[in-house]
Order: structure tokens, then C-alpha cells, then sequence
């Protein structure tokens, strides 16, 4: 049976007084805010006990109350078993991702090791392999190859050396060029944990939300095309020079382009066969994965495979090819930063902070909804900036996490960040012993390995279509950012994108949508509101977009209020002058009052020829006028067809409308707000928006209610036909014209001088005329 069916639709009544604001207020006692002085609010702040001690070191260090709780015979055998298989994704991904940093493998092994272990005390989210990603390592890429060139190691020579390659005579020092490139990596990486901890300890992980998922879908695909044409040239083995900033992108396909002929083949045929088989295994991992228990790791079998074959056919010696060469046993001694490279890194380091935070919260967000659990965004930024420092000062690179690293961890039955511990372990394990069996490994292996994890980065292309028939600005967003970050770079285009993105939401509120209420015609056809307008609109209303609520406003009202308001000026200030000048006299005044005596010496007046400017007998005649009839003067006064106006401001969170509304109020219509919550109100009053003219009488609870109260006065007569108005005129010769020239001038309401204000708040009945 159809649920809108007409016997499942139930009418109800609700019977209420009609409430305004005020008199719901007297009915329902308003409470009143606690307001605590500075000294409280930091006695409660700062004030100590042994729960609150407790409950802030856990906050600091989440580790303590999870693994208090944590269930070993459930989720240790999981957790083993997870951290194993990822520790092996984890050791070949940081070799991999060491070349988009352009220095040494063995320091990738190192940003695979280092930030797991204080994530494990400091993180909130049980699920995610932390270590290095892509996107980050490639901005920190393109800063070491902007401050540590190839050029700024070259020797003259007529051969090699032990720590130089040779290129067309001249020699590269490769030994110092790698010292100067991890010293940079490093520095950057520590700077941009100091930014995320201090970003976590001013409580400002909010500032990530203005990240729309439609700005980092850009920027990532983006990244993405920017490490695919990085790894290309390692692919293919052919030389190039180092390009980073704008245009980059060109800069190297040109390079790979005009040395093509260079290509190494075994190096090429080793790439091109690691991306077909690691993609087709990683599709029947993700199509099977409901029946494989623990996906097939792929990237461990080809890499040890690779490694086989390259040592047993020494395809370096015979070939040519590009192997990874050596991977030092142990740690590298901590070292310091360098503090000169500070001041050159310094924008690119905040913008790969935010980038690396965006992307980790967005994958913990994912695991921590699917699990049922929450994460704390403001620690998170706190524990990814000490990882990050901790990890620098060992010559490791920027950490985040890796969507296919953290897919690995969580698909093989993860639990907690105890399977992070275990896949360090494994990690440690190739840096202490296993790293020498991989030295024959070649670089095209590993850099296939990162295009072939590309792929879910390169398929967000697909929610183009999708965002253009949803929300088009966001696709906007999403191709603009892109762009950007293509031709510009990735740090100038996250921001282009962020400036974008900005404007749009600028846009968006200075031109909210607006509509005009009233009753459904199918529902009573005879039910209208005469003389009312209802207007709604759909977001705050300030600075920004107050002209377009006006412009909105004046076109569903159908006249301009600040027109009508000058025309009426002008058609008074001629009015005023004929009286002044005898040639108006008034003929009848409907107002039930004898008038005779006035009438007698007007005409007395005039028919003996005794009167003239500025010697009226009477000091004050009161003129009355009616802006829907004829005026007497040749002046086109602009009609007002309403005499009520109500704005529902129920989507309303912040405005600024004061001067609005009393533009409606000086030309006799009057102004209701309907929606407002508290909040608005007690702004409305922090701000003084009300006033003698502008009461709390004109709020309501809603539309109904203000449409309620509009129809009961005008029934009961208390409500002025906001077409009949009058003006009170001295006529005193001593007295100045009310209005002057400046009326003509006026544009908005806060310009109006008091007398012509005052004058036009005093129209009222109806008056004809007589001309002489």
C-alpha cells in the first residue's frame, strides 16, 4: 500500500496562541546564560584532581587507555598475522617512494620504521600503516631538487671516481649531493612536524575541513600524473634533468621524449611486466577479496623475484641496468636539522603539512567509521607532527599513511596499532640484515611498484561526471585544483586550488537563493494573503551579499522601497510649496471633524487677494495625502501593493538587515521576522539591531504565527493601510520647508536626514485637493 495514500494521511490540529518572540517569552521563562568571570573560567580550566590528571594523560598518550583494554587472545593473533604482511608492503613501499624524494632507498626504510613507533603512543586510529605517501614524498621531492640540483655537485674529470658518475666529462659527486639532499628531506620533515604540533596544541585541526574532498580529489589526481611522468624516466632508464615549480610536468616529458633513443631495455621490460602483473593480482585481490583470506602480496613476490633475477643474470654488468646498488646495514646517527635551509622550506613545508594531516585524517575517518569507533583530529595532528620530528632527526622523510598500506593492514585482520608495532619489526628486520639481498634490485621495479599503486588515485577522474551533475561548483573545484596543480606545481596549485575553492564558497553566499512563500493553490485556491509578502532566505545575510538580498527583496516585493521613499519626498516637497504659494487649498478632509472655520479662512483669505507666501493666518495646516489616488502634483510616486512584510529567516544563522528593514518601515510597510532562534536574537541585541523603530514585536516564532497576527490586526482595524498615509506640514513663514534638496540623494536609510523621516512617518488618511 502506497504510504501517501490519502487514507494514511492523517490530519492533526494544533491549537497555541499565536507567540511572537516577547510574548512566547513571558509564557516560556527565558534562562538566562551563566556567565562565569576569567578567574572561574580558569579555575576550571586549570584546576587539578587525580580523575582529571588521569583523563589528561590518557588524552596525551591514547595508547594507556586502549591497551589497558586490549583483548590479547582476540586480537593478537589478527594483529600478527596483519603487521607481518604489512611490514613487507611497508619495507618495499619505502624503497620505492625514496626515489619520488630523489635520494637513497635505504632512508625510505627508515620513514617506513621510525614514525610507527610514536604514532603507537600518541595516535587515535587503530587501523592505519603509518609511513611515507606518495603525494607528501613528492612535494618533498621537488624542494630537494630545487635546493640541491644536480649542478651544484659537478667536478670536472675525465673518468669516474669512487663516490662520482660520470656524464660527458664531467663528474657528479654523488656521496655529497646524497648528504645534502637527505639534509634537506630531513630538514623539511621536521619542520613540518613542528607546524602539525603546533597546529594540534592551538586546537586548529579544523582548519583541514576547508580541505573539501572535492579539492584533495584534485589535488591527488593531480599528484598522481605528477609521480607517474617523475617515475617514467626510471621506467624507461633514459637521462634527464630536474625540473620542479611550474610547467614541470612539460619540462620532463620533453626530456624523456628527446632521449627515448637511450632507453635501457632490460630496465623498461622489467617495469612494464611489474605493472601488468602487480595491477592484474591487485584486481583479483580486490575482486576475490570476500574469499581470500589474506590478499596476495604481490609487490613482495615480485620484488624478491626481481632481485633473483637481476643478481643470477647480472643485468647491471650484461645490460646496463639501473639497480638500487647499496643499502647500508643499521640506523643512521640522529642529526639536528639544518636551520639556514629553515626560512627556504618554509611554505612548502606548511602546505605538505596540511597535505599529509588531510589525507591521514580523511583514511582514519574511513576505518574509525567502519569499526565504530572515534578519532580525535586535534591528537592526530599532534601525533603525526612528533612522528614526523622524530622521524627527520633519524634522515627519514615526511610520513602520513598510504591508502593500499593502510587497505593491507586492515584487510588482513588488523586490529590495533599493535599490528603497526609488528610491521616495524619487520621493517627493522630488513634494515639490520635483510637490505643487502635487494642491492641487485632495479630501480624500474621499484618505480613500477609506485605506478601501479597509482591506480586508485588516477580513478577519481570517474566522480568528474558524477560532481558535474550533483554540485557543479564542486566540480569546478575539483578540475580547477587539478589544473592548477598540473602547470603550477603541487604546493602553488593546492593553494590556487584552496584560493579557488574560497571564491566559490564567496559566490555561493553572496548569491544565496532566495524564494517567495505562500499557500499551495491546490490546497485552498481562495486561502491567499492579500497585501503580504513572505520572503525566505537560504543563508546568512552580511556584507557580502546584502545588495543581491536586496535586489531579490525588491523583486519579489515588486517596487523599490528607497525609490518609493524619494518619490515620495519630492511629490510632498511640491505639495509644500503649492500651499505655500495659495495655489492648493483642501477641499474635503474625510475625517468625520468640523472643519468649517478652517475652510472659511482659507477662502476668505484667497477671495480677498490678502494672502500671499508666508502669510497664511493659520500657523499649521495638516495635508493629507493618498499614495494611491491622484496626486495633485505631476510627480509618478511608485505603488505600494503591500502593506506587510514577512522575512523567514529560519536558515538564517548571522545578518546584518537593520537598515533593510527600516527602509520598509519609513514608506509605512510594516516588517516581521519570522525563524529567528535564540542565538540570533541574543546577537541581534549584543549588536543594538533593536531600537525605537525596530522592536522585538516584530519577531515570531515562525511564518504561520507572523501571518496569523498580520490577518487578526488587519481584521481588527488596528493596522494602518499602509496606502493611506498623510503628512503634517507647518506652514509658519518663520517655519523652513521639512524637505530639502538633499532628499533627492538619498540611496540608503542610514543617509536620510530626520526631518524628511520624521514627515513621511506621519502619513496617514486621505485628503482631495483643490487647485486654484
Amino acid at each position: 500500500m502506497d504510504a501517501h495514500s490519502p487514507e494514511n494521511l492523517y490530519p492533526y490540529t494544533v491549537s497555541r496562541p499565536i507567540y511572537s518572540n516577547p510574548t512566547f517569552e513571558e509564557d516560556n521563562e527565558r534562562q538566562a546564560r551563566e556567565e562565569r568571570t576569567l578567574r572561574e573560567r580558569l579555575s576550571r580550566t586549570c584546576g587539578c584532581s587525580g580523575r582529571q590528571a588521569l583523563k589528561v594523560v590518557k588524552g596525551v598518550f591514547p595508547v594507556i587507555d586502549w591497551l589497558s583494554r586490549y583483548p590479547i587472545r582476540e586480537w593478537l593473533p589478527s594483529d600478527v598475522i596483519s603487521g607481518v604482511s604489512t611490514g613487507l608492503v611497508c619495507s618495499l613501499q619505502g624503497l620505492a617512494y625514496a626515489l619520488l624524494v630523489s635520494v637513497a632507498p635505504v632512508y625510505g626504510l627508515y620513514s617506513a620504521f621510525f614514525p610507527i613507533l610514536t604514532y603507537f603512543l600518541l595516535g587515535t586510529s587503530r587501523h592505519i600503516s603509518v609511513g611515507p605517501f606518495p603525494v607528501t614524498c613528492l612535494m618533498v621531492g621537488s624542494v630537494v631538487l630545487t635546493l640541491a640540483p644536480d649542478d651544484h655537485f659537478l667536478l670536472p674529470g675525465n673518468g669516474t671516481g669512487v663516490n662520482g658518475t660520470e656524464a660527458d666529462g664531467i663528474v657528479v659527486d654523488v656521496e655529497a649531493m646524497e648528504a645534502q639532499r637527505i639534509m634537506v628531506a630531513s630538514s623539511m620533515t621536521v619542520l613540518v612536524g613542528l607546524f602539525q604540533v603546533v597546529m594540534g596544541l592551538l586546537q586548529v585541526g579544523f582548519l583541514v575541513r576547508y580541505l573539501s574532498d572535492p579539492l584533495v580529489g584534485g589535488f591527488t589526481t593531480a599528484a598522481a600524473f605528477h609521480v607517474l611522468i617523475s617515475q617514467l624516466k626510471i621506467v624507461l632508464s633514459v637521462p634527464t634533468n630536474n625540473h620542479s615549480g611550474c610547467f614541470s610536468i612539460l619540462y620532463t616529458l620533453i626530456d624523456v621524449f628527446t632521449n627515448i633513443r637511450q632507453t635501457n631495455r632490460a630496465d623498461l621490460v622489467a617495469g612494464l611486466l611489474t605493472i601488468v602483473i602487480v595491477m592484474a593480482v591487485k584486481e583479483v585481490n580486490s575482486k576475490f577479496r570476500h574469499k581470500i583470506p589474506v590478499p596476495i602480496p604481490i609487490e613482495v613476490i615480485v620484488t624478491v623475484v626481481a632481485a633473483g633475477i637481476s643478481y643470477a643474470t647480472e643485468l647491471e654488468s650484461r645490460y646496463g641496468a639501473s639497480i638500487v646498488h647499496s643499502i647500508p646495514r643499521g640506523f643512521a646517527p640522529a642529526q639536528p636539522p639544518n636551520t639556514e635551509l629553515l626560512w627556504n622550506i618554509l611554505g612548502s613545508s606548511f602546505s605538505t603539512a596540511v597535505v599529509g594531516y588531510a589525507v591521514a585524517v580523511s583514511v582514519a575517518k574511513v576505518y574509525a567509521a567502519k569499526h565504530d569507533y572515534t578519532i580525535d583530529g586535534n591528537q592526530e595532528l599532534i601525533a603525526f607532527g612528533f612522528s614526523n620530528v622524530f622521524c627527520g632527526c633519524f634522515s627519514g622523510f615526511v610520513a602520513s599513511t598510504a591508502l593500499s598500506r593502510t587497505a593491507v593492514q586492515e584487510s588482513t585482520g588488523g586490529k590495533s596499532q599493535v599490528a603497526g608495532i609488528i610491521s616495524a619489526v619487520m621493517v627493522m628486520i630488513v634494515i639490520l640484515a635483510l637490505g643487502n639481498l635487494l642491492e641487485p634490485l632495479q630501480k624500474s621495479v621499484l618505480a613500477a611498484i609506485v605506478i601501479a599503486n597509482l591506480k586508485g588515485m588516477f580513478m577519481q577522474v570517474t566522480e568528474v561526471p558524477t560532481l558535474w551533475r550533483q554540485n557543479r561548483a564542486d566540480c569546478f573545484i575539483w578540475l580547477a585544483t587539478c589544473l592548477a596543480s598540473v602547470v603550477l606545481g603541487l604546493d602553488v596549485g593546492l593553494l590556487a586550488g584552496l584560493v579557488f575553492e574560497m571564491g566559490t564558497v564567496v559566490v555561493r553566499t553572496q548569491f544565496p537563493a532566495c524564494s517567495t512563500l505562500g499557500n499551495i493553490p491546490e490546497m485552498d485556491a481562495r486561502n491567499k494573503f492579500p497585501g503580504i509578502k513572505i520572503f525566505k532566505c537560504n543563508a546568512p545575510i552580511y556584507f557580502a551579499n546584502i545588495d543581491y538580498f536586496k535586489e531579490r527583496l525588491r523583486v519579489t516585493v515588486g517596487f523599490d522601497s528607497v525609490r518609493v521613499f524619494k518619490k515620495r519626498n519630492k511629490a510632498l516637497k511640491k505639495i509644500h510649496k503649492l500651499i505655500k504659494k495659495g495655489k492648493l487649498r483642501a477641499t474635503e478632509v474625510s475625517l468625520g471633524v468640523d472643519n468649517k472655520g478652517f475652510e472659511s479662512e482659507q477662502d476668505s483669505g484667497r477671495e480677498s487677494g490678502q494672502v500671499e507666501d508666508g502669510d497664511w493666518p493659520v500657523p499649521e495646516v495638516e495635508v493629507r495625502v493618498d499614495w494611491a489616488l491622484e496626486l495633485p502634483v505631476r510627480v509618478s510616486v511608485p505603488k505600494v501593493q503591500i502593506h506587510s512584510l514577512v522575512l523567514d529567516f529560519s536558515a538564517v544563522s548571522f545578518l546584518d538587515v537593520v537598515a533593510v528593514i527600516k527602509e520598509f518601515l519609513r514608506i509605512g510597510v510594516n516588517v516581521y521576522i519570522a525563524g529567528c532562534d535564540d542565538e540570533i536574537v541574543r546577537k541581534m541585541e549584543a549588536l543594538s539591531f533593536f531600537d525605537e523603530e525596530v522592536t522585538r514585536d516584530l519577531l515570531f516564532l515562525s511564518v504561520h504565527d507572523a501571518i496569523l497576527f498580520i490577518k487578526l490586526e488587519t481584521a481588527n482595524g488596528s493596522m494602518q493601510d499602509a496606502m493611506v498615509e498623510g503628512l503634517s506640514l507647518m506652514q509658519d513663514c518663520k517655519e523652513p520647508p521639512p524637505f530639502t534638496e538633499e532628499e533627492d540623494l538619498i540611496e540608503t536609510y542610514d543617509n536620510h536626514s530626520n526631518s524628511g523621516e520624521a514627515a513621511l512617518r506621519q502619513l496617514s488618511i486621505t485628503l482631495d485637493f483643490g487647485v486654484d
